[in-house]
């Protein structure tokens, strides 16, 4: 794809532009005709090109209104392509682009929302998730900026977290959800390739029976070794899980990418890696602090008429 951004692309494009305008013209003008071609009986002489037996195409001049209609489209594409780009990478007179328009339209429309978001940010984000107006607000925020993951019911999907339950990999909170929204966040689980595939299928029924899910047994006994020297610097002891690093509880029931035998075996021999965008540079303090809000309240909020 970079290819196509190269500048001989550029150079390709302005010609074809420019060759195009100016064959339209020069065909305008040859083709002109400023009488009607008669026959010797009077009637009008056609071009030769008949259909359906009977259907001739007179030679019949362009009307004048129509032909200077064109040539004036033609100058409204040369006036154009001079202030505003279209010629290759020529980026006009005016310096217009179109991610300038777009980053202007949105700090106008900021500056335009501020008096609305404005008595949300003296109230904490428990309140405000407590509010009906703000929960509509904040379900909007997450629709047009989150459900493209996490889905429109946030209930997540493979590899993407579910915000609807009280399982959280870093931190539930008010200010953790927030820290998420502003830093984003990078979850990486690293591939334990150097496992032999006894070990690997040992400590995936170990880890599975932590859930209390079926596991075989004699397997369990030798995968909680396993696990030991290799999981539980980041899972802890227990399986419980670090929210600090985004290690998930495996004692919980809830599993980003799937529970079952092969994947977590996929998991251990692959590893996984996870990554949730920042949003500072894209959202307002305002609009953070109402996302936050909304997020927490899917799970904390009884009342979830917003969802």
């Amino acid at each position: 794809m970079s290819d196509f951004f190269s500048s001989g692309w550029g150079i390709y494009i302005a010609v074809v532009t420019g060759v195009g305008i100016i064959w339209c013209l020069y065909l305008l003008f040859s083709q002109r005709k400023t009488n009607v071609t008669y026959e010797a009986d009077g009637s009008v002489a056609d071009t030769g090109h008949v259909w359906d037996g009977d259907l001739r195409e007179l030679n019949n001049p362009l009307p004048r209104w129509w032909m200077w209609m064109f040539v004036l489209s033609c100058v409204f594409a040369i006036v154009y392509l001079v202030l505003y780009p279209g010629m290759g990478t020529y980026e006009g007179s005016l310096g217009y682009t179109t991610r300038n328009a777009h980053e202007a339209s949105v700090v106008q429309a900021n500056q335009q929302l501020k008096p609305v978001y404005a008595k949300y940010m003296s109230m904490d984000a428990k309140q405000v998730a407590a509010d009906p107006a703000a929960r509509e607000m904040g379900q909007r925020l997450f629709l047009n900026h989150c459900a493209q993951c996490h889905g429109s019911d946030a209930g997540g999907s493979k590899g993407f977290p579910n915000l609807a339950d009280t399982d959280w990999l870093y931190g539930g909170d008010t200010q953790d959800i927030k820290q998420t929204l502003i830093g984003g966040r990078a979850g990486v689980m690293p591939a334990f390739a150097h496992l032999e595939s006894a070990q690997v299928s040992d400590v995936a029924n170990y880890v599975r029976s932590l859930s209390g899910l079926a596991a075989d047994q004699i397997k369990v006994g030798r995968g909680a070794e396993v696990y030991k020297a290799n999981c539980a610097a980041c899972h802890g002891a227990e399986g419980k899980g670090m929210a600090a690093m985004g290690a998930p509880n495996l004692t919980d029931k809830v599993w980003l990418y799937g529970g079952s035998e092969a994947t977590i075996i996929e998991t251990v021999l692959k590893g996984r890696n996870g990554m949730m965008p920042a949003h500072e540079t894209i959202l307002t303090p305002e609009k953070i602090h109402l996302l936050t809000a909304y997020v927490w309240g899917l799970s904390n909020v009884k009342d979830k008429t917003s969802k």
